[in-house]
């Protein structure tokens, strides 16, 4: 994933955090933002200490960013998000993390099927 879809900067993190709704699973939270006029989506990852070491978090964050990248034709583009992961984030697999992912996605409406069949 390029750096130009990732939110980065303390700021945006709050501007999401404070200007946002959230929804949660089991294992995510997740904050969304709409940004009318961006080209494309950008994501925030944040995978704190509880989760467990540095080696768990990283493989958290890149099980994560799979997922998204093998979900970014669904997902809507004029937005930023931040995925939060939970404690029991860590006992996922692959597949595991992607099917919750989709699920607090579901219920965040950032997939375009979703997003369709509420406006109507």
């Amino acid at each position: 994933m390029r750096k130009s879809y990732r939110v980065k900067k303390e700021q945006d993190f709050q501007t999401v955090f404070d200007a946002s709704q959230s929804v949660a699973n089991r294992n995510f939270v997740v904050y969304r933002l709409d940004k009318p006029g961006q080209k494309y989506f950008r994501v925030g990852l944040s995978v704190g200490k509880k989760v467990g070491n540095a080696v768990m978090r990283n493989q958290v964050k890149r099980y994560i960013r799979q997922s998204i990248t093998e979900l970014k034709p669904d997902l809507l583009q004029p937005v930023d998000f931040l995925v939060i992961a939970r404690r029991g984030a860590n006992q996922l697999t692959m597949a595991e993390t992607k099917q919750n992912l989709i699920h607090v996605f579901k219920l965040a409406k950032l997939l375009k099927e979703e997003a369709d069949s509420a406006s109507e």
